[in-house]
C-alpha cells in the first residue's frame, strides 16, 4: 500500500508537470558530467550536491562543473548529506563516488534514511548479490522500510554486459552459450581511465599496483555474468574472473602518456559462467591504447543472433543511463533493485530549449 502511494505521488507530479528534484553525490568527472546533463532537462531540477573534495566544498554548483553560471545550488560536505536531502526535497540521488559497495555503504545510508531514491554508477551495486550478499540484504531491508529503491547501473556494467544481451536473447527459442565483447581506444579516454587500466607501466608494476588495488582495470565481470544467468534462469556451475595486461610492441602515445615498448598499453580481462565444464557465458573486454572500438554480442542457440556496434562512448552513456533510469526507479517498487527488477527502460526527453 505504502509502495503504491509512492508510485501515485510521482505519477500525479509528471500530471502536473513538476520537476523531479534531484541530488548528485560526487562531482568527480562522471558525477561532473551527470550534474550537466541534469541541468540540460527541464523535468529535472538540480537542488543538492555533495563533494568530499574540499576545494568544491562552498562552491556553487555551476562553478564546480565549469559551465559559465552560477545555478544558485551550493556544493555541500557529504557529512550534511541526510540532513540537506530532507530540507531540499531530493526526489532521486544521482550517485557517482566509488566502485565498491562496502565503502559506498555510509553514503547510501545517508541517502535511504532522508526517504530519496537512489542510482549509482558504482559496479558493484549493479548486482549486489553477487559479491556483497549479506550487505546487499541489509540494505534492502533498510530501503523497504523507509519505502525507497536503490539501484546501482552504468554503461557496463550496467548496460554493455549485462542488460543488451540480456534482452537479445528475447528472439531466441533456445540459447546454448552467449559471448560479449566490449573493444575500446583505452588512449582516448579521460586521465583517470588510463591510470587504472596501468597504461605506460611496466608488466612488474602493473601486477604490483592490481594486487594492492592501486589500479583496478574494469569492475564487475562476475556482476554481469551472474546477472545474465539469472535473467536466463541458469544454474552456472563456477564463474571465473581475470585481467591480464596487453604488452604494447611498439611506440604508442596518448594525451597523458608515452608508451614506450614493452610497456603495459591496456588490459584484457574477462568473465566466465560455465555450467558443468562447459562454458554457457563469456563476457571479455580489451581495452587498449589505439584499438578498435565495437561492442559485440554473439549467441549461440535457436535462432544464433550476432550484433555489432560501432562503439558506445563510456563517459556519456554512462550518465545518459543514469538519468534515464530515473522514472522506472520511481515508478518501481521500494527495495534494493537491478535492471532485471524494473520495467524496459528507454531514453526519456523534453530537453530545455536552446537559447540560441
Amino acid at each position: 500500500m505504502i509502495n503504491g502511494l509512492r508510485i501515485l505521488i510521482y505519477l500525479s507530479r509528471v500530471r502536473e508537470s513538476m520537476p523531479v528534484k534531484v541530488a548528485v553525490y560526487g562531482l568527480g568527472p562522471i558525477g561532473t558530467l551527470i550534474a550537466r546533463k541534469v541541468l540540460e532537462r527541464e523535468n529535472l531540477e538540480l537542488v543538492a550536491a555533495f563533494e568530499i573534495d574540499p576545494s568544491k566544498i562552498g562552491m556553487d554548483v555551476g562553478e564546480a562543473i565549469s559551465i559559465g553560471e552560477r545555478i544558485g545550488v551550493i556544493v555541500s560536505r557529504e557529512s550534511d548529506a541526510a540532513e540537506i536531502l530532507k530540507i531540499s526535497g531530493a526526489d532521486v540521488v544521482l550517485h557517482a563516488t566509488s566502485s565498491h559497495l562496502d565503502k559506498i555503504y555510509p553514503q547510501i545510508v545517508k541517502c535511504v534514511e532522508a526517504g530519496a531514491d537512489l542510482i549509482s554508477t558504482s559496479e558493484t551495486l549493479v548486482n549486489p548479490w553477487y559479491r556483497y550478499p549479506k550487505l546487499a540484504s541489509e540494505i534492502d531491508r533498510m530501503a523497504r522500510e523507509n519505502n525507497v529503491s536503490i539501484m546501482g547501473a552504468g554503461v557496463n556494467p550496467g548496460f554493455v554486459f549485462d542488460a543488451l544481451p540480456i534482452l537479445m536473447t528475447l528472439v531466441c527459442i533456445r540459447v546454448d552459450c552467449l559471448k560479449v565483447i566490449r573493444s575500446l581506444d583505452a588512449g582516448k579516454r579521460r586521465l583517470s581511465f588510463q591510470k587504472k587500466y596501468g597504461l605506460a607501466l611496466s608488466v612488474e608494476e602493473f601486477r604490483h599496483k592490481m594486487d594492492s588495488g592501486e589500479i583496478t582495470g574494469h569492475i564487475g565481470y562476475g556482476e554481469s555474468v551472474d546477472l545474465i544467468a539469472s535473467a536466463l534462469g541458469v544454474n552456472l556451475t563456477r564463474i571465473v574472473e581475470g585481467q591480464e595486461p596487453i604488452v604494447s610492441a611498439k611506440l604508442l602515445k596518448t594525451q597523458y602518456f608515452e608508451i614506450m615498448p614493452g610497456k603495459v598499453s591496456g588490459i584484457h580481462g574477462y568473465g566466465i559462467g560455465y555450467v558443468g565444464e562447459k562454458e554457457f557465458i563469456r563476457v571479455e573486454l580489451i581495452a587498449e591504447a589505439g584499438r578498435e572500438e565495437f561492442e559485440e554480442v554473439i549467441i549461440q542457440g535457436e535462432p544464433p543472433v550476432k550484433w555489432r556496434s560501432t562503439g558506445i562512448p563510456g563517459d556519456t552513456a554512462t550518465a545518459a543511463v543514469v538519468i534515464n533510469l530515473i522514472p522506472k526507479v520511481l515508478e518501481a517498487r521500494s527495495g534494493l533493485l537491478r535492471i532485471t527488477d524494473i520495467s524496459l527502460p528507454s531514453a526519456f526527453s523534453n530537453l530545455k530549449a536552446s537559447n540560441s
